[in-house]
């Protein structure tokens, strides 16, 4: 038959990851310890680097926050900076046009 899945609490799976990185200890030694498998402990640890904004490059949520923020603010000021040079070419289209008409004869 198939096996029941063990449940931990939030508490246990904290003090888990808390043991990981306060001691140094190897997940794999860790879990050992605490009778759960290495792949689940792996992955707690791995969520809550990504959390922490730990690792290699990893964004926090608040940086990841502000670069949304600044991604909008960005297209944003793209978009105006397309608008407005289309109607500066308008402009000195119209004004290329219009200088031929103005031009009288004496």
């Amino acid at each position: 038959m198939g096996e029941t899945r063990r449940k931990f609490d939030a508490d246990f799976r904290e003090g888990a990851v808390r043991l990981v990185r306060e001691t140094g200890k190897p997940i794999a030694q860790v879990a050992r310890d605490l009778g759960i498998n290495e792949g689940t402990l792996g992955n707690w640890v791995n969520a809550d680097a990504r959390r922490r904004g730990d690792g290699a490059g990893a964004l926090g949520e608040d940086e990841r926050a502000e670069l949304a923020r600044l991604r909008k603010e960005n297209a944003e000021l793209a978009m105006e900076t397309s608008h407005a040079l289309s109607c500066q070419a308008a402009i000195a289209c119209a004004d290329w046009a219009g200088a031929g008409k103005a031009v009288s004869s004496v």
